[in-house]
């Protein structure tokens, strides 16, 4: 009998964006941000991640920071834009995770704050060294993730469920 290897989910809040007087889910990249989301997709493929799946916010700023992080990949993952993710709670997150179907053993969330801290933290029952107070006094920044493991099915994601095995800034 084989042991699976640990479920992954990569939760990445969106490169930094301009401001605007305008709708708020159409506001683009700022020019920081289109330098920064090619970094989080070498430091992804570096780490020798793979995913498939992706689940994507429909705001401009993620979906310009999607694009951007994902050509550094040496494959693309399956993506999908999901209009729930923009201005989710914390329990409307972890509702979409449970959708997913069970043989994606690898999945990243291209999000906003304050839902993609939250659900880190939410999610993270246990965390390696000095991860989950790191990603807490920095307060997960434009292009941070956090990288996190878990045994079961989706439908099992909950609080507490998972292990916080790194988090990431592009300033560290």
């Amino acid at each position: 009998m084989s042991v699976e290897e640990p479920r992954k989910i990569v939760l990445l809040r969106h490169a930094k964006a301009d401001w605007n007087d305008g709708d708020d889910h159409e506001r683009p990249l700022a020019e920081r941000g289109r330098k920064d989301a090619p970094v989080v997709g070498r430091r992804l493929a570096d780490a020798g991640f793979s995913f498939d799946l992706a689940l994507c916010s429909t705001a401009a700023r993620t979906r310009e920071t999607w694009k951007l992080a994902v050509h550094e990949l040496p494959e693309r993952p399956r993506t999908v834009y999901e209009e729930r993710i923009y201005e989710a709670s914390v329990g409307e997150l972890i509702a979409l995770l449970n959708e997913t179907p069970d043989d994606v053993r690898s999945l990243i969330l291209i999000g906003h704050n304050p839902s993609v801290h939250g659900l880190a933290d939410a999610l993270a029952g246990e965390a390696d060294g000095d991860t989950l107070p790191r990603m807490n006094r920095a307060g997960f920044p434009t292009s941070a993730f956090a990288v996190l493991t878990f045994e079961g099915s989706w439908k099992s994601v909950e609080h507490g469920v998972g292990r916080l095995v790194d988090f990431w800034t592009p300033n560290a």
